[in-house]
């Protein structure tokens, strides 16, 4: 798992030329971000357990994969493995086909250790109550989608379902879609989403700087948070440039990267400028 730093104050970096008067009554909500943060995080392990257990799946048998239903996901146990499992929901059951573990070493290995049945229901159900709310969007516009889900110590689920990267090698943000369900998978308790009607996207080739326009908002989302750390070796730099502030990742040299905040200045006034001269 990559360390991360948070910090934050006023930097210049590169093309980030903005001058005039500081609006120091509008702080940043650190807290806000480290929380979003760590979640983006965990989000971009659960990815990465996902790609690696899904080239095993490649390599099975054609007539298992047949078999297969769009019914899959990640979870972590106590011990800090993490499990795998692909397979197909009906008749009110997940049925399993493949199931693969990923241990602290980040080994990947097919087992056949048993998941109990209500676990697997629950975490199917609530997969497709979430991707249920997708099923215009999806059915209208030709994009790949990753799913992430977690049971909170409540028994509810947090389900987050953001643009994959794309076969075509873009990059596409400008949707994210993220619910809280009941205990038993079926219902809806929370619509935290964040979606303008478009989609947008950045071509991965050359390195280069980017920027994500959400000026709109006040703050980054959790979309926002994990794009700019999933594709931050991708790109020189991915500005998000929100209401009050821009945020970025720098790249420390080692292998590390910490969070940047910068505060964005107004522009002085043509009238505030001749007092200035006065």
């Amino acid at each position: 798992m990559i360390k991360k730093r948070i910090v934050i104050g006023l930097f210049v970096l590169s093309s980030l030329a903005v001058f005039g008067q500081k609006k120091s009554e509008l702080p940043f909500d650190i807290n806000d971000f480290n929380q979003k943060a760590r979640t983006a995080e965990w989000l971009y392990v659960y990815d990465a357990i996902a790609w690696w257990t899904s080239d095993s799946v490649m390599t099975e048998k054609e007539e298992d994969l047949q078999r297969l239903g769009s019914e899959w996901f990640c979870f972590q146990t106590e011990n800090d493995n993490w499990h795998a499992v692909y397979g197909k929901y009906e008749n009110d059951k997940m049925n399993v086909i493949f199931h693969y573990l990923v241990d602290t070493t980040y080994k990947v290995s097919k087992t056949f250790e048993q998941i109990d049945n209500e676990f697997l229901n629950l975490h199917a159900r609530a997969l497709i109550t979430a991707n249920n709310q997708l099923s215009a969007i999806k059915d209208s516009i030709p994009l790949r989608f990753n799913q992430y889900i977690k049971q909170n110590d409540d028994k509810t689920f947090s389900v987050w379902i953001f643009p994959a990267f794309q076969p075509n090698g873009y990059a596409v943000y400008g949707g994210e879609f993220i619910y809280k369900i009941d205990p038993t998978g079926t219902q809806i308790l929370e619509d935290n989403s964040y979606f303008q009607g478009k989609f947008l996207a950045f071509q991965v080739g050359e390195p280069r700087e980017v920027w994500m326009n959400y000026t709109e908002l006040e703050k980054p989302t959790i979309g926002n948070v994990f794009f700019i750390w999933y594709y931050k070796r991708y790109f020189t730099y991915i500005k998000l440039e929100n209401k009050n502030y821009v945020t970025t990742t720098f790249n420390n040299g080692d292998g590390d990267y910490s969070w940047i905040h910068i505060e964005k200045i107004e522009k002085a006034t043509a009238k505030e400028k001749k007092k200035k001269r006065k």
